[in-house]
């Protein structure tokens, strides 16, 4: 067996040894079995109410328009339309730098020393509406949409899918700014555009 890059070949035999083990004896996985059927069960249970429950939240909120309009947001699906309708009150954000900030998704320039500024991501927001955007760009990775060519030029300037899904999602929040303070659905031609600041 060939020690791993940097390490000798007495380190990759006891790594090796550790990852290998031995299987447990057969009076141990009898033993184990019925917890194990007890968790798989649990977990069903689990996703079954968690999808039932979404389905009511989306039953309460068919009504309403700013959730219609959420939905034609691209990569904007029912849960994620769900969570901006209950977080956020538009009125409360003077531009759409000010919803990316709650949300967690404007970078943090930051100081060293030496006068030397550079950007990382917040770790402060709306943890929960954070993820929900970051996650819900996944859908447009293979997209021909603006998103989607915008996540691809992204990752073709080199940079980590992880971070292109997050610069896809502030860019796509400029979008979902406007929708809900407009009152209106999403539109190429207006996504173009960069929401005028409230008065």
């Amino acid at each position: 067996m060939l020690p791993p890059r940097g390490g000798t070949a007495e380190e990759a035999r006891r790594s090796f040894d550790a990852v290998s083990g031995t299987r447990p004896g057969e009076a141990v996985v009898a033993a184990e079995r019925p917890c194990v059927r007890r968790f798989a069960s649990r977990i069903a249970e689990d996703a079954a109410l968690v999808a039932e429950l979404d389905a009511e939240i989306a039953r309460a909120l068919a009504g309403d328009g700013g959730y219609r309009n959420l939905l034609t947001v691209p990569g904007i699906g029912p849960k994620t339309a769900a969570q901006l309708v209950i977080s956020v009150d538009v009125s409360d954000f003077r531009s759409h730098d000010q919803l990316a900030s709650y949300c967690g998704l404007a970078p943090a320039t930051q100081q060293s020393g030496t006068s030397i500024h550079y950007d990382k991501a917040q770790r402060s927001g709306n943890k929960q509406l954070k993820n929900l955007l970051i996650f819900s760009c996944n859908s447009l990775a293979r997209s021909k949409g603006r998103y989607g060519r915008y996540m691809r030029r992204c990752l073709a300037r080199g940079m980590t899918y992880h971070s292109a899904l997050k610069a896809t999602a502030r860019k796509r929040l400029k979008a979902i700014y406007a929708v809900m303070r407009d009152g209106v659905p999403y539109s190429e031609e207006a996504a173009g555009r960069v929401p005028a600041p409230l008065g």
